[in-house]
C-alpha cells in the first residue's frame, strides 16, 4: 500500500510540474522573470534606435550573460519580445536575482507539497473500482 502511495505522489507531482509549466506561456514567463530582475536592481535601459536594436539582437534573447565593461563584470538580459528593451546589473543585483530565484522556486515546491499533501488525503476507496474510466 506505501509503494502504491508513493507512485501516485510521483504521478501527482510530475502532472503538476507539467500543468504548471504548461500554464504560463513563454512571453508570461519572460515577464516574471522580468520583474525579477527589476527588482533585484537591475536597470532597464529601453531600445531606441537601430544601431541599439542591433547590438541586442547578438544576445541571446532572454537570458542573462556576462560581460566586462570597463574592468567590471556587468550582467546583461535582451528582452526584444516583451518590452524591447536590456536590462543591465552588477555583482550585487545578480546576487539579488538569483537568491529571488531561489526563493521563488522554495515557495513553488512548497505549493506543490501542499497540493499534492490535499491530493494524498482524498478517499478514492470510496469511489468504487473504475473510477479512473470517467
Amino acid at each position: 500500500m506505501m509503494m502504491k502511495l508513493r507512485w501516485t505522489t510521483v504521478l501527482i507531482a510530475m502532472s503538476a510540474s507539467v500543468l504548471i509549466a504548461g500554464c504560463a506561456s513563454p512571453v508570461e514567463r519572460a515577464n516574471e522573470r522580468n520583474d525579477l530582475l527589476a527588482a533585484a536592481g537591475f536597470h532597464i535601459v529601453p531600445v531606441t534606435t537601430d544601431q541599439q536594436r542591433l547590438q541586442l539582437q547578438t544576445l541571446p534573447p532572454n537570458r542573462v550573460v556576462q560581460k566586462v565593461k570597463d574592468g567590471k563584470v556587468v550582467f546583461l538580459y535582451a528582452d526584444p519580445y516583451a518590452c524591447g528593451c536590456l536590462y543591465i546589473g552588477d555583482e550585487n543585483a545578480w546576487d539579488n536575482y538569483k537568491r529571488e530565484q531561489i526563493r521563488q522556486n522554495f515557495i513553488n515546491q512548497e505549493r506543490m507539497n501542499a497540493e499534492m499533501n490535499e491530493n494524498a488525503a482524498w478517499n478514492w476507496g470510496m469511489w468504487g473500482p473504475g473510477w479512473w474510466a470517467y
